[in-house]
């Protein structure tokens, strides 16, 4: 490893590599093709963007590596990393993702930078429509949370990316990363690798041990009661809740406000500023609960999240495994609390011989819920109204907080 990007990973605080970096590196500084599978909070990012940058110092060029992301959220937190790893060194990174103005990426793009991060869709309008930009002296093409990025919802934009870069057999070297990745050969050929390593460091769907997991089984007419009780019980922690929609994620946010919490939604149907806005607040602490879809499950960093809480289970096993791997990150320890109602008993059954575990039931007492009962629907009666009247877009919430003090965060 090039001695700039050894002293980078010093002043980032990383003391040793972790068993996915030490078993890729030395395959991916050779040139080969790399297929990695581990765990999440691994150290994945740095497997890849490590040989990527000590290739690049090695023979400079500009538009040397592409590194696509299935979400732009993910997509802007590699860009950060590879930007911190190169930034002794000089190294030029553009960011291109949905959402953000394609004049000012056009812009940055006309600079030749050396590693280009973007989401498939965005990368292909400026492939399409950027005068002058291409990639068809692409050395590395690197394919992040690869299981994702294989499947139908981006397979139009990836076969156009591969129509337009150079071939494996032309000197391109392919990288596919994830926690959870698809044996499915034709997916695999579709990518055009070329003799391929592939690293197992953890078994195929594998959550970490220094995660604890249970279930909280729920009549679902009491479902908004039985959050606003575990909130309670566990105030102080700092917490990410998965909704299966962008309308519940806006609604829980609006009624967790109206009971005192301090929280802010992540969803695709919001504008970039504020996604990314959400987040920065999340992961400042000025905010202690994060509502999010799964536009939040995969890759993302946020390394003082204490508890995972699965409002609603997710239909896909796999996503079970990448949103519980928001916590629990780096061998730290964690919290996974998933909320099961009548309906959802086959999913959660699904869910436990994927992971090959069973979860331990989160104990409550559905008197002390049912205590929470009245100031839960009051809030539920306000969140209804200011909806229709699209007061809540506002984002001001009104009245205490859910049961005893403390629960959960500052009033906004």
């Amino acid at each position: 490893m090039a001695p700039a990007l050894t002293e980078a990973c010093v002043s980032l605080g990383w003391k040793h590599p972790t068993r996915i970096q030490q078993e890729c590196i030395p395959y991916a500084i050779e040139g080969r093709d790399i297929i990695g599978l581990a765990e999440t909070g691994s150290g994945k990012t740095a497997a890849f963007a490590l040989p990527v940058l000590h290739a690049l110092l090695a023979t400079p060029q500009r538009l040397f590596a592409c590194i696509l992301a299935p979400t732009r959220e993910l997509a802007f937190q590699i860009h950060e990393q590879l930007e911190a790893l190169g930034k002794g060194v000089g190294v030029c990174c553009a960011c291109v993702v949905g959402g953000v103005d394609m004049m000012a990426q056009a812009i940055a793009l006309a600079r030749k930078p050396h590693i280009v991060v973007g989401t498939p869709g965005r990368l292909v309008d400026h492939l399409e429509n950027t005068k002058g930009f291409h990639l068809r002296s692409l050395r590395f093409l690197v394919l992040d949370e690869a299981d994702k990025m294989l499947c139908m919802d981006f397979e139009e934009a990836i076969t156009k990316i591969l129509q337009v870069v150079p071939r494996n057999a032309d000197g391109r070297t392919t990288f596919l990363f994830s926690a959870t990745m698809t044996n499915k050969v034709v997916k695999l050929q579709r990518a055009s690798l070329r003799n391929p390593v592939k690293i197992e460091v953890s078994s195929k769907y594998q959550t970490v041990k220094t995660l604890s997991q249970q279930y909280l089984f729920l009549p679902a007419k009491h479902k908004d009661c039985y959050l606003a009780f575990v909130l309670n019980e566990l105030a102080g922690q700092t917490t990410l809740i998965f909704v299966s929609t962008c309308n519940t994620a806006q609604r829980l946010t609006f009624l967790l406000r109206n009971l005192g919490f301090g929280a802010v939604c992540l969803h695709g149907q919001l504008g970039q500023a504020k996604r990314l806005g959400a987040l920065e607040k999340f992961k400042s602490g000025s905010r202690s609960i994060l509502i999010a879809t799964d536009v939040a499950s995969r890759g993302l960093d946020i390394p003082t999240v204490d508890l995972v809480l699965n409002f609603d289970i997710p239909m896909n096993g796999k996503d079970y495994i990448h949103r519980v791997g928001r916590t629990a990150r780096a061998g730290r320890a964690g919290r996974a609390i998933t909320m099961v109602t009548q309906y959802d008993v086959e999913l959660y059954q699904r869910i436990e011989r994927l992971i090959c575990k069973r979860l331990q039931p989160f104990p409550v007492e559905q008197n002390a819920v049912m205590v929470l009962r009245e100031r839960v629907m009051q809030a539920q009666r306000v969140v209804t109204s200011a909806l229709i009247d699209g007061r809540a877009s506002s984002g001001r919430g009104r009245g205490g907080r859910a049961g005893r003090a403390g629960g959960g965060g500052r009033r906004r």
